[in-house]
């Protein structure tokens, strides 16, 4: 328990806490505000007011998953001046007007327009609704941008040069455009998009399995299905060259991702580890299945590497990182999920092809629909274990060779981290359970088809109307719509 008069390791583990827990929230709203601008550009093209309760349900989940995302985001970011103080002198000219990009750019762009788009259908003209749609699409995206592009700097910091303990940034745009930055900031919003396209996909499956408005939550599914034929395969492929930059750039983050401690010389083959226990303490994994040769192959696509694999034992424990089954394992488990996801999507394509997913059978389908409510959580579990490998393995710096992280906490006593530590543990908790009971309930509801569609009186029928099957079921729970 000595961890606890610790105020560094403490501050890392409360940094950890509030960064996984808010990273569940915005990773929604990035990609379901796509996937809004898609159905209501179909709804204002084609007049189907399937499209039209679709928006309207499913900006439910938006809207409570940005609440929860504003809550919990601006504390994380006031950790820099409390938690980390000396970080944020040493690297505020840079990393300080980054994030205040966010705020501003970003934030603030999407909350503007967010009372438009969620209470302006009958206010405002479509067109100007519909631009609303696409602009908080916009700004929860643009903080995609910029936060991954501060991570991205802090991993390989470019555009200066340390000078008495302080980054001076001589060429901004070089600084923001980091050797890490395009991959970072292009993985993040595939990863965001392919977890809203699986819980979208996941919620419908549930209604579907239930015998709720089947044909209304096939349409979802089929969306999202149709998107994640191309976001799949390239998150898959952008992650494998996120790795080979991980390979040139931070190569002990490597060394414990793949839980290497000896050197391949360049030249040689490389195995791969599948599965192991990495022993810190002994420096040598006590137990490993490997695949031989195949590191080569994954890294660049040849069975020797042109340079060396660097192992953990040619760095100093206290230049390298540790907790390595922790980075191992959170690599593996990401990648697994993005197979399974991909593995996923070829058999709900391959149903499709057979028509099985069709209003008419897609209730029959049910083991399929069992695996998309399945997926829909673990995309959630791949985002954060992507960040925990992100992060831990950049240990021990917080800015990537020139800054370590015991250098940039703040000077403050351990009982006090340990007091806001122990305070944001209960009140995540408190929303954890308030989100999910909120969540349920909108399940529960399920989406309104009565509402009237916009531009229409309210005794005026639509010239599209809504099919016999669409009509909301008459069960309980739907009195208390």
């Amino acid at each position: 328990m000595e961890f606890l008069s610790d105020s560094v390791v403490l501050s890392r583990m409360q940094f950890a806490l509030t960064a996984l827990f808010h990273m569940l929230w915005p990773v929604l709203t990035t990609g379901m505000g796509i996937y809004l601008v898609i159905v209501e550009g179909v709804w204002l093209k084609t007049r189907n007011p399937d499209y039209y309760y679709h928006a309207r349900f499913w900006s439910k989940f938006y809207v409570l998953n940005f609440g929860i995302g504003v809550a919990t985001g601006i504390p994380m970011e006031f950790q820099f001046g409390t938690n980390w103080s000396r970080f944020s002198e040493a690297a505020g000219n840079f990393f300080g007007s980054v994030i205040g990009f966010e705020a501003s750019w970003a934030f603030m762009l999407e909350a503007a327009f967010l009372g438009i788009m969620l209470f302006g259908w009958e206010r405002v003209n479509p067109i100007i609704h519909y631009v609303s749609t696409i602009l908080v699409a916009v700004g929860a995206n643009l903080s995609t941008l910029w936060i991954l592009t501060a991570n991205s700097w802090m991993q390989t910091p470019a555009g200066g040069e340390l000078v008495n303990g302080k980054f001076i940034v001589h060429d901004y745009f070089a600084a923001i455009a980091n050797p890490f930055m395009k991959n970072s900031v292009l993985h993040m919003f595939f990863a965001t998009l392919e977890t809203s396209l699986f819980v979208i996909g996941g919620i419908s499956a549930w209604y579907i399995l239930n015998r709720r408005h089947e044909a209304f939550f096939s349409k979802s599914l089929k969306i999202a299905l149709a998107a994640a034929i191309a976001v799949a395969p390239l998150q898959i492929y952008i992650g494998h060259l996120s790795g080979e930059q991980v390979y040139h750039y931070q190569p002990s983050k490597l060394a414990a991702m793949e839980a290497q401690w000896e050197t391949t010389p360049a030249g040689q083959s490389a195995d791969w580890s599948l599965l192991a226990i990495p022993n810190d303490k002994a420096q040598k994994n006590d137990w490993e299945i490997t695949v031989p040769n195949a590191l080569g192959y994954i890294l660049e696509f040849k069975q020797k590497l042109t340079y060396p694999v660097r192992g953990l034992s040619e760095w100093k424990p206290e230049d390298r990182p540790h907790m390595i089954g922790l980075i191992y394992y959170a690599f593996r488990i990401m990648i697994g999920i993005g197979f399974f996801f991909a593995g996923l999507m070829l058999l709900s394509v391959l149903q499709w092809l057979r028509g099985k997913l069709s209003a008419e059978n897609i209730t029959q389908q049910r083991w399929l629909m069992r695996a998309w409510v399945f997926a829909a959580p673990l995309g959630y579990i791949a985002v954060d274990s992507g960040w925990i490998v992100r992060c831990v393995g950049r240990q021990p710096w917080i800015v990537y060779g020139q800054i370590r992280t015991v250098d940039g906490a703040s000077n403050i006593p351990a009982s006090n981290v340990l007091a806001s530590l122990t305070g944001f543990t209960v009140v995540y908790s408190i929303l954890f359970v308030a989100v999910l009971y909120f969540g349920s309930r909108i399940i529960r509801r399920g989406p309104n088809l009565e509402l009237p569609l916009p531009g229409l009186e309210p005794d005026e029928p639509a010239v599209d109307t809504t099919p016999a099957e669409f009509v909301p079921d008459d069960r309980p729970v739907e009195a208390e719509q």
